[in-house]
């Protein structure tokens, strides 16, 4: 009889993890996988899935504010709806500085440079603090006058200039949660970017209300209270970030050497930077052209507008968290050395989104009608609602691919392509094409959303033929 024999049969090996158990060490934080090895699809679930969790807790400070502060009267709204119509610009500021960083952390995390990846946080930290203090200056001094600027009524101006000064004044906390967040993305630590929104978002929950209505020992402090509470919030998450930048446990560490300038690095992510704010300036902005065009058909055909982009924009979210993923697979897997794994990555991922957004657009194109109705009785802002939503909705498989394709070029340092697509797809197709179709052909506040559609549609096909091409995959960082 043989030893092996005598052994009798080797034990089964285990079963794969399942599903459940992957996102559950998702969230747990799974800091030393390595993303540059392994199943793709898993090491995307491991990246996404805090991601998406991320994106949504973003979203949670908004909804919070103005639960509250609608409580206050119509003044007190107005002052938050314009203030943030203004930090739309710094929004975008953060996610372009963060595009850049991202880009090149992951690429040093990728080339196994924990140093460069050190060096390059720490100048894209600088490159934030930059940024934030003209704002700051600015907006603190000259509040007031900002808030006339966007049409604020005197009563409005006179209760919401202390909300707006500390809002400006405290921009850097927003920079820098955006920023740092990035750098936690780049190097695969997406869930420490997930907790600094858990920590940020609770102290927002807490002091909301206490600081509004002085309840306790908290002076009541109005609509400024909402400021204070969002300003603190993110503040406490931006010191949980610098907290676990200075950690042993990371993927790369912040020593004392690299509290320097290094102005060659720093010209270079401004550089990524600059197009990244561009691009996502050009993609925002494109927005307002939009409403110029819906607004000429009468106040329910723009509320309707903004009801289903509400929903689809709040819908759609966790779309962005796999995009980010993307991002990161491919500027580590080019760091690596691997080009086919990093354009593997992308496939997948939009696989994937389009799964995700495949069924939210069915659900949308069925449940229309009970979707807008939930935020309307108004008939006619109900018709254009429904309408518009199920319009938009019937390309959400394009869009799916789009939005993980436009992300994954970022994620390779390559910023100009999905700058340009996004110029020549919103500015001038789909502005254009809106007009023609609403105004020329005669089909209303309906031609603008076949422009939303057939625009975003035709994103995504160019930046798939374009993807294909693969010039991305030479691009240094």
């Amino acid at each position: 009889m043989t030893d092996a024999a005598a052994e009798g049969p080797a034990p089964p090996e285990p079963p794969p993890p399942t599903i459940w158990a992957a996102v559950k060490e998702a969230v747990r934080g799974a800091h030393r996988h390595d993303y540059t090895a392994g199943p793709v699809g898993r090491a995307l679930l491991l990246l996404a899935v805090p991601m998406v969790l991320e994106v949504a807790l973003e979203s949670v400070f908004a909804v919070v504010n103005v639960f509250w502060v609608g409580r206050l009267g119509a003044d007190a709204i107005a002052t938050v709806g314009l203030t943030e119509a203004m930090f739309s610009t710094i929004f975008a500021l953060g996610m372009g500085l963060g595009i850049g960083a991202t880009a090149t952390v992951a690429r040093r995390i990728g080339e196994k440079n924990p140093d460069g990846a050190a060096r390059a946080a720490v100048q894209a930290i600088i490159l934030g603090v930059l940024v934030a203090v003209p704002i700051a200056l600015v907006g603190g001094i000259f509040a007031p006058d900002l808030l006339r600027l966007m049409g604020a009524s005197p009563t409005v101006v006179a209760a919401g200039s202390g909300y707006a000064r500390i809002m400006f004044s405290g921009n850097f906390v927003i920079l820098l949660l955006f920023l740092i967040n990035a750098i936690f993305r780049g190097a695969g630590d997406a869930t420490i970017a997930m907790r600094s929104l858990w920590v940020a978002n609770i102290c927002n929950i807490i002091l909301d209300p206490l600081l509004i209505f002085g309840i306790g020992p908290f002076p009541e402090l109005g609509v400024t209270g909402a400021a204070v509470a969002t300003t603190f919030g993110r503040g406490m998450g931006v010191v949980y970030q610098f907290y676990r930048l200075s950690g042993r446990d990371n993927r790369f560490v912040i020593r004392k050497e690299h509290l320097r300038f290094d102005f060659e690095l720093l010209g270079k992510l401004l550089k990524l930077s600059g197009t990244g704010i561009f691009q996502i300036l050009i993609g925002t902005t494109s927005w307002v052209g939009l409403v110029r065009v819906v607004s000429t058909f009468g106040s329910q055909a723009l509320a309707g507008y903004t009801l289903s982009i509400r929903v689809i924009v709040f819908a759609i979210l966790p779309a962005w968290g796999m995009a980010n993923a993307a991002a990161t697979m491919v500027g580590q897997s080019l760091g690596a050395g691997k080009p086919e794994r990093a354009e593997e990555s992308v496939w997948r991922a939009g696989l994937y989104n389009l799964y995700f957004m495949g069924s939210i657009g069915l659900l949308f194109v069925v449940f229309a009608p009970t979707l807008i109705g939930f935020f309307t009785t108004d008939p006619v802002v109900y018709g254009y609602g429904v309408e518009q939503l199920r319009i938009v909705s019937a390309g959400f498989l394009f869009y799916a691919y789009g939005m993980v394709l436009t992300s994954s070029f970022n994620g390779a340092g390559d910023t100009w392509t999905p700058t340009l697509l996004n110029l020549f797809c919103f500015w001038l197709w789909e502005i254009p094409l809106a007009w023609i179709l609403s105004k020329v052909v005669g089909m209303g506040p309906t031609g603008v959303s076949i422009a939303i559609a057939v625009a975003f549609s035709t994103l995504a096909v160019a930046s798939a033929v374009l993807f294909r091409r693969g010039r991305w995959k030479t691009r240094k960082v």
